[in-house]
């Protein structure tokens, strides 16, 4: 399945393919003289009248050179006929990943000092490091590379936060790193709280947040996380306990996935019940997003001002816990994985396509524009990028034991970092 290319105004545009007249032309040149040559050097080798002197080694070996580079540069070009980033044309899903080892990610969990250890892969002990070299390449268009002093002054007089689950905590992580580097010790600092970490770029009067509220609705496992799914119950009619956190924010990036998928059916509530939490309601996963995802549409519509606050809405972050998906039965989840799984179009159990639907859906009626990051599809071939058993749990980095145990004990739902979210935040940071 296809989400529609994202927005700026939040309708979803299809790509209009522009011709490249110029490109037509060299090609066209280049196929005329290359038959003009050939023939040419039929007649000169077939005509006893021609005397034809050949060329010392050393010239034909340049002149081959030259020729060779010629055709390259040629190559390249028209294998590179893509226009400028631009939001409203781009189709951010359609594309491939391209290996890179020769540009180096801007961040390692060893540099960055504002790494969780959960997503610290290297730190960790995982002993492969191709993951870091992988490049989203658009088919479409170019996506403009990452450069932290550009996105600082982006930034600049502004609030960016990030509200979501610890997947949104991955790529709120992300930008802060792949930002940092380049600004003083002491213009920067780093305020950690339950729900809510600010990080201040001094500078620039401009900080980067990000708020815990893994449904965005209320829930009973928000504050304190209830690990068994079947014991959460959710308020769907409500975000009246986080939204508090929204208000007076220049640019909102909102997600909600994966904390949805931990089961068939979701407790869910609405309204006022005599009984409290007590007169929940079993509702299927799906429509339980779909009542959610409206009563956050309708906050953003009634409260944020389009004038002055910018809106995003971050897709699925896809899982990969069934090796069979990208063809491989005999698999550990994603234990062994160190490529991408590169059929086009692959789309595995990991990621719902209802719930796409939904999200789709519902930000298309909004009277709010949304700009729709979708990073789903991409994301999907990334099979390799998890963090595997090269993670923590509970607070504590997985024991040698654990690492053993790769059946139960695999992360295949984080990504390490640097790495993907990297990705999510160069696509994030062209729509600004």
């Amino acid at each position: 399945m296809s989400f529609p290319p994202s927005t700026a105004s939040g309708a979803m545009k299809a790509f209009r393919g522009k011709l490249h007249f110029p490109i037509i032309m060299v090609c066209a040149i280049a196929f005329i003289s290359l038959l003009y040559t050939e023939r040419i050097s039929i007649i000169l080798s077939s005509n006893p009248f021609f005397k034809v002197k050949s060329c010392s080694k050393t010239n034909a070996t340049s002149k081959n050179k030259n020729r060779n580079a010629t055709l390259d540069k040629l190559r390249d070009t028209i294998l590179d006929d893509r226009f400028e980033f631009d939001p409203e044309e781009c189709s951010i899903e359609n594309g491939k990943w391209v290996f890179n080892r020769s540009i180096e990610p801007l961040y390692s969990d060893r540099s960055c000092p504002y790494l969780d250890r959960q997503v610290s892969c290297v730190k960790n002990g995982r002993p492969d490091s191709g993951y870091r070299y992988w490049q989203w390449q658009i088919q479409d268009c170019t996506l403009p590379r990452f450069n932290p002093e550009v996105v600082l002054k982006k930034l600049s007089g502004k609030r960016l936060l990030f509200v979501g689950d610890s997947l949104q905590r991955g790529q709120w992580q992300s930008l802060v790193c792949m930002v940092e580097s380049i600004i003083p010790e002491d213009q920067k600092s780093m305020r950690r709280g339950h729900s809510h970490t600010v990080f201040r770029a001094k500078e620039y009067n401009a900080s980067i947040e990000f708020y815990w509220a893994p449904f965005l609705v209320d829930s009973n496992s928000d504050e304190h996380i209830i690990g068994n799914p079947k014991e959460r119950i959710l308020k769907v009619d409500s975000v009246a306990k986080h939204a508090k956190y929204w208000t007076g924010v220049d640019i909102l990036v909102f997600n909600t996935y994966v904390w949805w998928m931990s089961g068939y059916t979701i407790k869910s509530y609405w309204g006022s019940f005599p009984n409290g939490e007590e007169g929940y309601e079993e509702l299927e996963a799906p429509a339980a997003y779909r009542i959610a995802l409206k009563t956050w549409a309708n906050w953003v519509d009634t409260n944020v001002n389009p004038n002055k606050t910018r809106v995003f809405f971050t897709t699925m972050s896809p899982t990969h816990m069934r090796s069979a998906d990208w063809e491989n039965p005999d698999g550990m989840r994603c234990f062994n994985e160190t490529k991408p799984y590169m059929k086009k179009g692959f789309w595995g159990t990991g990621s719902d396509k209802k719930i796409m639907r939904v999200v789709s859906e519902v930000i298309n009626k909004m009277k709010c524009p949304v700009s729709v990051l979708n990073v789903t599809q991409m994301s999907n071939y990334r099979v390799d990028a998890h963090t595997k058993v090269y993670t923590e749990t509970g607070g504590n980095v997985l024991t040698d034991e654990q690492k053993a145990d790769v059946l139960h004990n695999s992360d295949c739902i984080h990504w390490c970092l640097p790495g993907v979210p990297d990705t999510w935040n160069e696509i994030f940071v062209a729509h600004l």
